[in-house]
């Protein structure tokens, strides 16, 4: 399944560019990571300011993402599942997902490597 908000390779400038040009609390994006590679960051708009959460996939192929202190670890099947999970008020982001912001139709991105398990594409961040 392609993930029309997974912007592959964008910069932390170009993904702040885009979500505060689209302005509405709740809008999102999911980019990888350009200090670690194998991750993916999940980056929310909300009061004029981008938070971003870690995501990162496990031995398993499964994710896990980091959210506020104190918020329940938990291990989503995939990034479809993660997105509908934190689409709900108060799951441990300052702000439901409420706005995806989708990448161009006309830029090339790769297809989405995270939606299906194998064995070169993760960060082992937790014991299964």
């Amino acid at each position: 399944m392609e993930l029309q908000f997974f912007h592959g390779n964008m910069t932390k400038e170009g993904c702040e560019e885009l979500l505060s040009k689209n302005g509405q609390n709740g809008s999102f994006l999911i980019r990888a990571s350009e200090s670690i590679p194998g991750v993916l960051c999940l980056c929310v708009l909300y009061e004029h300011f981008i938070y971003t959460y870690r995501i990162f996939r496990k031995h398993n192929g499964h994710f896990m993402i980091q959210t506020c202190e104190g918020a329940p670890k938990r291990d989503f099947k995939t990034l479809k599942d993660l997105i509908a999970t934190f689409e709900k008020p108060n799951q441990g982001l300052v702000i439901n997902l409420r706005y995806p912001v989708n990448r161009s139709t006309s830029v090339q991105q790769p297809q989405n490597i995270y939606d299906e398990p194998d064995d070169t594409d993760y960060v082992d961040v937790l014991p299964d």
